[in-house]
């Protein structure tokens, strides 16, 4: 292999995060993405329910009270009318406090219904917000997973391709750091092994311009065993 120049220093390191480059990977972000979606989804469908029923038994309990008042101050509108034949104005004003209490119950009532169908719309929002940030929190912290990952699958065909420069750095707060500095370390391994072997073919190369045939092949020798060694393991 040879060593040759790939980039300058510090590009690789320097891309800045853009709403087009957040999927690096599609496949592997939007999978993890849409499972926190669809946990997000299962734990707000669940309160959602609960909710529901909790306020629509207090609902129904309110309107059981209505009713039941309802019936109460019919029976007592019968009662007082047998009772207060001879006082009509007693009855006027016995009808007139009834009917302001049923109109206050109701709008009690009212209120309750209303203040759960605020409740809920302002649940139902919130939750649906909750699901679309998670599953854009996904995306982000899986980007700083799969962003390394594609730094490196692309790291990794240049040194397929026998280029040992590599001169990367990740992004602040991408993960997988502890990965790509052992891959750092081991091309900067690989590229002392290549420097030694050049040593040794500078020393042959000068050896046979001395004429010293011994020198040469001794340390081609040396090369062909290291780098039979590499390959055999």
């Amino acid at each position: 292999m040879t060593t040759t120049a790939s980039m300058p220093p510090g590009n690789a390191g320097r891309h800045k995060r853009s709403i087009r480059n957040y999927l690096l990977d599609s496949h592997f972000q939007l999978k993890y993405a849409s499972l926190l979606v669809m946990v997000a989804v299962v734990i707000s469908g669940v309160m959602g329910a609960v909710l529901y029923e909790t306020t629509g038994a207090v609902v129904a309990e309110s309107s059981a009270l209505v009713d039941e008042s309802k019936k109460v101050s019919e029976i007592s509108r019968m009662n007082i009318k047998d009772l207060a034949s001879d006082s009509p104005g007693l009855l006027t004003e016995f009808n007139r406090e009834a009917d302001a209490h049923d109109r206050l119950l109701a709008d009690e009532q009212a209120s309750l219904i209303r203040r759960q169908q605020r409740m809920i719309g302002s649940l139902v929002g919130g939750l649906a917000l909750m699901v679309v940030l998670i599953g854009m929190l996904g995306i982000y912290i899986t980007h700083k997973v799969a962003g390394p990952v594609y730094k490196m699958t692309r790291l990794l065909k240049q040194v397929g391709d026998g280029n040992l420069h590599v001169d990367a750095r990740l992004r602040k707060g991408d993960e997988l750091r502890d990965f790509f500095e052992t891959f750092t370390r081991m091309v900067e391994g690989l590229r002392e092994i290549e420097k030694r072997q050049l040593t040794e073919i500078d020393a042959a190369l000068a050896a046979l311009e001395r004429g010293s045939k011994d020198d040469a092949a001794a340390a081609l020798a040396r090369v062909r065993e290291a780098m039979k060694k590499a390959v055999d393991g």
